[in-house]
């Protein structure tokens, strides 16, 4: 049978006037900021917990201080790698490191000390910026790091001071700048908006991982693309859940700010329910582990109260009533959705496939849920699906900056031309760091960058990712299958929290076999190993009789933890064996 995913198209009103302003580079950019004055740009936490705003005024006048601090100090057009937490302070040295047209490393604050040093090196870094949580983890490299000759701390401790001679303080710099500022300094032309501007370190170790580099032209190109295909307005609040350093939360906080928008800072995974009961915000861009956690609380909170028939009813009748042109959804929901702030009305999702169950799901509820695509080396953004078409289990046509092309390779079971998702615009990187052979590869004889990942454009242009070129499974009869879409399918079985589909190699052929970490939520109190299996096995042997015989899964394997993911919160696909 066809395992065709639903494509469903919902129509939203498009808006005639879009309130933000498409920008080319840094000073375009920080011009715009500069014009939202007085409009709280910034809520966050301190150590104590106590709440503090910071305006778009006092924003842009820390970038421009920091910016000519910056270039007092001889640190204008060098290399700064920056390093910490979410913080308005990562935020603005990272623009004025722009500014004052340097390269930015943004760094993964989860990774070892030594690989971090082990970056900074291959990128040459001549400065670091880094948040308190740093203090004293760089003493080592003060002394014998080849390339840094300077540290700045945001906010250092008297025996950071201590440590060397090296240790340039953030607020030394800003008072340098603010002295520069008075004497009419100013954020200069961007000379080459095609040159280098940032690094960004793909996920691995220093040995396996790649240096992207980034152009003004990249980066600003997705931040205007981002601007222009989401519905968000300037009366919006977001909450900043996912790490600064990945180019999907820094993309999208920029093009916020590009709105005008307010933007609150989760100061930790374990305080997100209580945070977004603080900021209130009406949009969240995630990943799809926070959808599918947001999703189990719900459920959960339900079962554990007793309302589970009751949202099921409610679910049922908000349909029915959406079905004769009655929305209802905010007044049936209305206690669903207070858990969420209350005002929760969008959701932007990227970073790895979302069922489309969630989709519905969430819609049901009144929060709409809009995927898109996107990889580093793309700045990272490359389709998103339209607020005003959405279709779900597509991630929407390319954005307005770039093309996508398919270089065909087979016909799917729906017969639609798949293959490689490639990609060809402004949004594209300059290359990989050093590393030539890399980059060609990566790269077509015409020019188009190619993704790893496999798909099909539909009929109208939209982007449909079935799989990674990498992890593709073949068979014996020659048929390739993308796990990823197998997994989809096992994330509607409940008693599965967690899997990745693999291929096994017998002395005959190679079967699918599901890694599963259980939902132990799930089963009666006492369950043993044998007994989750047993019903696993039992949901999957359902599953298959939906599937093609070439899509069976035959094994299942159970593991007792959690599988290792990045920082983006992806499962570490090739450490499963």
């Amino acid at each position: 049978m066809s395992n065709k995913k639903k494509a469903i198209k919902v129509y939203n009103k498009k808006k005639e006037i879009r309130l933000y302003e498409r920008v080319s580079d840094v000073r375009d950019f920080c011009r715009v900021i500069a014009k939202h004055g007085d409009r709280v740009l910034f809520s966050y936490f301190d150590k104590k917990r106590n709440l503090h705003d910071m305006t778009y005024g006092e924003f842009h006048a820390n970038v421009l201080k920091t910016a000519a601090g910056l270039t007092e100090k001889g640190l204008a057009k060098k290399r700064v790698a920056i390093i910490g937490e979410t913080s308005p302070e990562w935020v603005y040295t990272y623009l004025a490191v722009l500014a004052v047209g340097g390269v930015a490393i943004p760094l993964d604050k989860e990774l070892t000390i030594d690989v971090i040093e082990g970056f900074m090196e291959s990128a040459e870094a001549d400065a670091l910026i880094y948040s308190a949580s740093f203090n004293g983890k760089f003493e080592n490299a003060m002394k014998t790091h080849k390339t840094l000759k300077t540290f700045i701390p945001m906010t250092p401790s008297e025996e950071e001071l201590a440590l060397s001679k090296k240790i340039l303080p953030l607020d030394t710099v800003k008072e340098l700048g603010e002295a520069s500022v008075a004497k009419g300094y100013a954020i200069p032309k961007v000379e080459n908006r095609e040159t280098v501007a940032e690094f960004l370190f793909t996920s691995g170790t220093t040995g396996t991982s790649k240096c992207v580099m980034l152009s003004q032209k990249n980066i600003f190109a997705a931040v205007s693309a981002a601007a222009e295909t989401v519905d968000f307005n300037p009366d919006d609040t977001i909450v900043s859940l996912l790490p600064i350093h990945h180019t999907y939360e820094l993309a999208c906080m920029l093009a916020g700010m590009d709105y005008g928008m307010h933007i609150g800072i989760n100061d930790s995974l374990t305080h997100v329910l209580k945070n977004l009961q603080i900021f209130k915000p009406t949009g969240l861009v995630l990943v799809p582990l926070y959808v599918y956690t947001f999703y189990k609380r719900i459920w959960s909170e339900a079962k554990k109260t007793g309302r589970d028939k009751t949202l099921k009813l409610g679910i049922s009748a908000a349909r029915t009533l959406r079905s004769m042109g009655i929305d209802k959804r905010r007044d049936i929901f209305g206690e669903v959705l207070k858990s969420f702030g209350g005002r929760l009305e969008k959701i932007i999702c990227g970073g790895a496939a979302l069922s489309p169950k969630m989709i519905e799901f969430f819609e049901t509820l009144g929060i709409s849920i809009y995927e898109g695509f996107g990889i580093t080396e793309c700045s990272p953004l490359v389709a998103v699906t339209p607020y005003y078409a959405r279709k779900y289990a597509s991630v929407g046509p390319a954005v307005p900056c770039c093309q996508i092309r398919i270089d065909v390779h087979s016909t799917n079971d729906d017969g639609y031309q798949e293959g490689e998702i490639q990609v060809k615009g402004d949004n594209v990187m300059l290359g990989y760091y050093k590393d030539e052979k890399a980059t060609a590869k990566a790269f077509t004889e015409d020019g188009w960058f190619r993704t790893g990942d496999v798909g099909y454009l539909d009929e109208d242009n939209y982007c449909h990712i079935t799989g990674r070129l990498k992890s593709v499974i073949v068979l014996e009869n020659g048929k390739n299958v993308f796990p990823e879409e197998i997994e989809e399918y096992l994330g509607g079985i409940e008693m599965i929290a967690e899997c990745v589909v693999v291929g096994r190699q017998n002395d005959t052929e190679v079967t699918l076999v599901a890694v599963v970490y259980p939902d132990a939520s799930k089963f009666p109190e006492g369950a043993t190993s044998e007994d989750m299996e047993k019903s696993i096995r039992d949901a999957i042997n359902a599953l298959n009789k939906t599937l093609p015989t070439y899509k069976h899964i035959k094994g299942i394997e159970l593991r007792d933890t959690e599988f290792e993911k990045t920082t983006s919160r992806k499962i570490k696909r090739h450490l499963v064996k």
